[in-house]
């Protein structure tokens, strides 16, 4: 492991020990299960570690996690920081440097993290899904407001016209909304991550989830999808076969990466 790699295990074991105090359910999800899978451990030009709850579990984490954590890890959500622009959580060592280009200018925690994601039920009648992507379309483009984005031209001239009509201001009121929508689905066979930036597969079968099965993540056990092979495959397609060399690299834009100085030394 690199340095930064090492920030972000020392947090996942956090999160499991916490986890393990509340006696709450966790997976392993995203690269870093295809990590623990495939190379038992970190994929080698990766540095980021994903995990995931179910919705109940999530609120039991929320709320009672950050008297577990030790004075320089931060629970990270727009709960506990109001300009924090994501419908995840993060933990934070708040000792440590991680200023991604998107946030910088925010006045939220900056250290190195590890994502938090919730899982929430999602309808199986179609005529809801589509009511569904109609209204949280809407809501994500009030939050995404908040971000730096400078890829594409239209996504900066939305986020200008919402900045404009003050959304950038509000983005705690408009995530509340929004974890209002997706938590609202009754009993399905369907489960999403929302903060998963992979669209469409976001959702899948709660079978998938199950209970969970175990690998291992640089020496210690992990919990990851039950049915692993069939949520990797329906992520990434062929997942055992490693992507052109190109495009083997991190997909986080940082503006300082510096895992032994607190971010604080940088936004003074």
């Amino acid at each position: 492991m690199d340095d930064i790699q090492r920030v972000s295990f020392d947090l996942l074991q956090t999160f499991i020990s916490v986890c393990n105090k509340l006696k709450i359910d966790w997976f392993l999800v995203n690269g870093s299960a295809l990590g623990a899978v495939k190379y038992n451990g970190f994929i080698p030009w990766d540095d980021d570690i994903d995990v995931a709850l179910k919705r109940k579990d999530y609120e039991i984490f929320l709320e009672n996690a950050q008297k577990f954590l030790p004075d320089h890890i931060f629970l990270q959500n727009y709960r506990t920081e109001k300009d924090f622009p994501k419908i995840f959580s993060k933990l934070r060592n708040s000792n440590t440097s991680f200023i991604e280009k998107s946030v910088e200018k925010l006045n939220i925690n900056h250290g190195i993290y590890i994502d938090i994601f919730c899982l929430d039920n999602f309808p199986d009648d179609s005529t809801e899904q589509a009511k569904f992507k109609r209204k949280n379309k809407l809501l994500l483009w009030k939050t995404m407001c908040a971000l730096d984005d400078r890829s594409k031209l239209k996504i900066r001239v939305r986020n200008a016209v919402f900045r404009a009509l003050g959304y950038h201001k509000r983005t705690s009121e408009s995530f509340a909304k929004l974890e209002k929508l997706i938590s609202g689905f009754g009993e399905s066979s369907l489960i999403c991550n929302h903060g998963d930036r992979m669209g469409a597969k976001q959702v899948m079968s709660k079978e998938i989830y199950g209970r969970g099965s175990k690998a291992v993540c640089e020496g210690i056990e992990v919990r990851v999808p039950e049915k692993i092979d069939e949520y990797l495959t329906y992520k990434y397609g062929d997942w055992r076969s490693d992507p052109p060399e190109e495009a083997q690299n991190s997909h986080h834009k940082t503006v300082i990466c510096d895992p032994s100085k607190s971010y604080k030394e940088y936004v003074k």
